[in-house]
């Protein structure tokens, strides 16, 4: 017996009724090929189970844990092409590119999980996301069986979102990134990390000093990854920064969009909606993060319908407040998680 809480960072989800490791791209496709061809019901890919909920009555058809490894570096002109199989740890490839000198991804540091799972999501934090390095998706269409490499334009890439994300169609095998040489970061443009590096708006500096700014404020908010603290027993951040045509009148920073829309913190929102960090509801496993407002957390013996409980509490009291609209962020696998 599998059990699903053992492969996610919010360490919650059921049995699974047939699990499948795959260590090699090639075992990877046989094995969804096969899947598909015994027409033996939903799969469930995992990486490093960072952004999923599971539900309590575990998944009923069959779950492959990607533990895929691969990495390929070229060049292109002036520019560095990395390409990573979907079952790289992140962190480890980010730490990879500061080591080398390669920039465009130093913000993004921290981020638990692996590399397939970042074009699924957008992965994102600090004013970035992997849309704005992505060169390249490789990626499997289990309708016409073929393998094809996508640019990023075919990604359909938004706000933690993708072509990709609740699509069971594709299955990525894995991704290239495009960066600069350099140890030198882009224009930083968010508000949390701007005061952490103590630099004006639009500056650039080392990408040592980013990553190491980053991973002190993803500790500090429990986002980074540690089995005896229970505030990073979560998926992240539950909920989007809701993106609204105006911010008038809301609590927090907030960040200016290109298009001219203000995207707001839920942090703040849920913060100044009345909620305590650590606020759970009475009796329940799981709470509020005790250092992050946008954390909900498993304590230790949480379960898939405590955190739809107090995602809706959340929620409502956010509506409630301010009138806006949360929406989660990770997504959902199995019955009863209808938020």
């Amino acid at each position: 017996m599998v059990l699903l809480r053992d492969y996610t960072t919010l360490r919650i989800g059921g049995e699974a009724r047939n699990f499948i490791e795959v260590s090699t791209p090639m075992e990877f496709l046989d094995a969804v090929i096969e899947i598909d061809a015994q027409d033996s019901g939903p799969v469930m890919l995992i990486g490093g189970g960072s952004n999923m909920i599971v539900s309590d009555e575990g998944w009923h058809g069959t779950v492959i844990h990607i533990s895929t490894h691969g990495i390929d570096i070229d060049r292109d002109g002036n520019t560095v092409l990395l390409t990573a199989a979907a079952g790289e740890n992140w962190d480890d490839l980010v730490s990879l590119t500061l080591e080398n000198g390669w920039s465009g991804l130093e913000a993004l540091s921290g981020i638990p999980g692996t590399v397939g799972g970042t074009p699924i999501q957008n992965v994102g934090a600090y004013g970035s996301d992997v849309s704005r390095t992505i060169a390249a998706v490789e990626v499997f269409d289990r309708v016409t069986r073929a393998t094809e490499q996508w640019p990023a334009a075919r990604c359909q890439f938004s706000q933690r979102r993708s072509i990709f994300k609740r699509n069971s169609r594709f299955v990525v095998i894995s991704a290239t990134f495009r960066l600069a040489p350099g140890d030198v970061s882009a224009p930083i443009y968010f508000p949390a990390l701007e005061k952490a590096l103590g630099i004006p708006r639009g500056d650039c500096v080392p990408i040592a000093h980013v990553r190491k700014a980053v991973l002190d404020l993803r500790n500090d908010r429990g986002m980074v990854l540690d089995s005896k603290d229970h505030d990073t027993w979560s998926t992240g951040s539950f909920f989007l920064n809701p993106i609204l045509q105006s911010a008038d009148g809301l609590p927090g920073d907030k960040y200016l969009m290109p298009d001219g829309q203000v995207k707001v913190s839920a942090a703040s929102l849920i913060r100044g909606a009345g909620f305590d960090l650590g606020y759970r509801l009475p009796g329940s496993g799981v709470s509020l993060s005790r250092k992050y407002w946008s954390a909900i957390t498993n304590r230790g013996s949480g379960t898939a319908q405590e955190v739809i409980a107090l995602a809706r509490q959340l929620k409502f009291g956010v509506s409630s407040t301010y009138g806006v609209i949360l929406q989660p962020e990770p997504e959902f696998f199995g019955p009863n998680l209808d938020l």
